[in-house]
């Protein structure tokens, strides 16, 4: 995998240098915004991948959490399995589907939940168990990344085109400031809490975190928001030529974020087997009877808490 990465990084840097030169000489300016538009093709790409990753991270902490015990395991497997069929039929139900947003494709909502049970099984089939928390942490690192990003081109993108920096009373905007800082949070305990179910709390802390992103992406929907609508999954239109910059900026951007994440999951697990090979070392170098030997060859004995 080493020698593979090096070929990677070629061709990322590649695909990025080509999406810039797509989105800043090829796309079509628009009629309205000008060229401050194209801040898009960094702006929107951000979002989708930071959404993608706090959704990774949502999925391995939901593995993790169900990992305790092998029946937690099994009750997992099955409710992905049925919110997967239901999800996948709901949204064409006659009834259900005149209660979903003009301009939200059913195929829209179907796909979005049936990538739930298929992130779940390919998560557990390639990650085993020991390291879906480093997954976990890992996909919330550089989501956090790409999130910022979103927050930093946004203001940039609306003071030209609404005239102010931050609508405080847009839901979007809100919901996504509180989407960085739960996911933040996330990161400060993990990074600073010393308890030994630290892990199980950051979990749980993701998985409450992953229901945001739902809300930020929806709110177009059903909250008045400055926002335009959505040019992928309906309720919005785009300039075909425009789209295919777009899609193209996104691509570079996955490629990016996993080769960062890539390298961020190997480092973690080289961490944690320094560690653990750290204690081991600790405690086959305690000899019986509570002596602790140290490098100077000298035994101190153990506090008696310690015995």
């Amino acid at each position: 995998m080493r020698r593979v990465f090096p070929i990677l990084a070629v061709l990322t840097a590649i695909l990025l240098a080509y999406a810039f030169y797509q989105a800043m000489w090829v796309a079509p300016t628009d009629a309205l915004q000008g060229d401050v538009y194209r801040i898009i093709y960094y702006h929107v790409p951000s979002a989708w991948t930071a959404f993608l990753l706090f959704f990774i991270n949502f999925i391995a902490s939901v593995q993790y959490l169900a990992s305790a015990t092998p029946s937690t395991q099994r009750a997992a497997k099955w409710i992905v399995i049925g919110v997967g069929i239901i999800g996948a039929i709901a949204p064409f139900i006659p009834q259900v589907r005149q209660q979903l947003p003009t301009g939200l494709y059913p195929s829209s909502v179907a796909t979005t939940v049936l990538a739930i049970p298929a992130f779940y099984f390919l998560i557990g089939k390639y990650f085993p168990e020991q390291n879906l928390d480093v997954l976990a942490v890992t996909a919330a690192e550089v989501g956090v990344v790409f999130c910022t990003i979103v927050l930093i081109t946004g203001p940039i993108w609306a003071r030209p085109v609404w005239g102010i920096w931050w609508a405080p009373g847009d839901i979007r905007l809100t919901s996504t400031l509180v989407l960085w800082l739960i996911y933040v949070s996330y990161l400060m305990l993990r990074r600073f809490s010393d308890s030994a179910q630290t892990q199980k709390l950051a979990a749980v802390l993701a998985v409450f975190g992953a229901l945001d992103v739902p809300l930020v992406y929806f709110s177009i929907w059903f909250f008045r928001t400055q926002h335009p609508q959505p040019v992928i999954g309906g309720g919005g239109s785009m300039d075909p030529r425009m789209l295919r910059v777009l899609l193209i900026s996104w691509m570079a951007f996955l490629c990016f974020a996993f080769l960062v994440g890539w390298s961020r999951y190997a480092l973690e697990k080289m961490r944690r087997e320094v560690e653990e090979a750290e204690a081991l070392e600790a405690l086959t170098s305690i000899e019986p009877g509570g002596l602790s030997v140290q490098p100077s060859k000298t035994k101190v004995p153990l506090s008696r808490g310690a015995r």
